[in-house]
């Protein structure tokens, strides 16, 4: 039987913060980070789960904070749940592929993204514009196209609904001029490194984002990094440009939500099991991909 992972609530450790796929518990100096079965579409959580989503966001996230280790330092401390403090090793057959202890740092408050490829809202926005948060771009580029090179595109973090794209020059205002430029030139190695070591795999990453946090004085990686929930991943073989590409994410949830009298807005409603069973399918097929590694 198919079981998913909508929420844990281990009471004797605390009440735990929920994101949209998250939960996330306090330890005191640390956090544990557990990566449920929750899907998110057009910013609400949807009724139904996708089976092992968060054992795939948390293993990819490991095979990538590993790739990048020599650019930064990453909030990782343990994932293996037989060597977690002891409160928590009650849970481990919850716990267990899905879950990290990490350090608590101050969060950065920019959602970092970088474009290499023309697509999503950035498509849109060149489209309507000729630019993308300020920076114009070629004309004439068609969907999908490769950008010259990536572009640091980043966003302010919202609590609630949509994040809201900056300019530089913004980012520079809010956070300051050192800190803006280390964001921006750290995303684009870590970017760089990825996508070199996805294209020697046959994937391109047309785009991703990341987040930062201060731990002592040092920026350092945190939450997750390079996943089918943070990127937009396609194959290398079946790229052309000037249409859409075929992701491997939830977009075969997105398409089927598309096809509905719903207006975006909570509740969302059930995805049949056929789609759920197909978008189960990509997550899993870009882990083993990537990775070399199935479930």
């Amino acid at each position: 039987m198919n079981t998913t992972l909508r929420e844990t609530n281990f009471t004797d450790i605390g009440v735990p913060k929920r994101g949209k796929v998250r939960d996330i518990y306090d330890l005191g100096d640390n956090l544990l980070i557990v990566a449920t079965d929750r899907l998110s579409a057009f910013d609400v959580v949807l009724p139904t789960g996708i089976q092992d989503k968060g054992k795939v966001l948390t293993k990819l996230s490991i095979f990538w904070f590993k790739q990048v280790e020599d650019i930064i330092r990453n909030h990782v401390i343990e994932v293996d749940v037989d060597k977690f403090p002891e409160p928590l090793r009650k849970y481990s057959d919850v716990l267990r592929d899905r879950s990290m202890v990490v350090k608590k740092a101050k969060l950065i408050p920019v959602e970092c993204v970088v474009r290499g490829y023309l697509s999503g809202s950035g498509w849109k926005d060149y489209r309507e514009t000729g630019s993308i948060c300020g920076k114009i771009l070629a004309e004439n580029l068609v969907e999908s196209a490769k950008l010259d090179t990536p572009l640091f595109t980043p966003t302010t973090k919202a609590e609630e609904g949509h994040d809201m794209s900056v300019s530089f020059e913004e980012l520079v205002d809010r956070i300051g001029n050192t800190l803006a430029h280390k964001l921006m030139e750290t995303s684009i190695r870590i970017y760089e490194k990825a996508c070199t070591i996805a294209e020697g795999r046959g994937i391109i990453i047309a785009d991703t984002k990341f987040e930062f946090g201060m731990l002592n004085g040092e920026m350092i990686l945190i939450d997750e990094i390079l996943t089918p929930d943070s990127s937009r991943f396609w194959s290398k073989k079946h790229y052309k440009p000037g249409v859409s590409q075929d992701s491997y994410d939830k977009q075969i949830a997105r398409d089927y939500l598309n096809t509905l009298n719903w207006d975006k807005t909570y509740p969302g409603p059930e995805l049949p099991p056929e789609v759920a069973d197909k978008t189960r399918a990509r997550y899993v097929e870009i882990l083993e991909i990537l990775t070399g590694k199935g479930l």
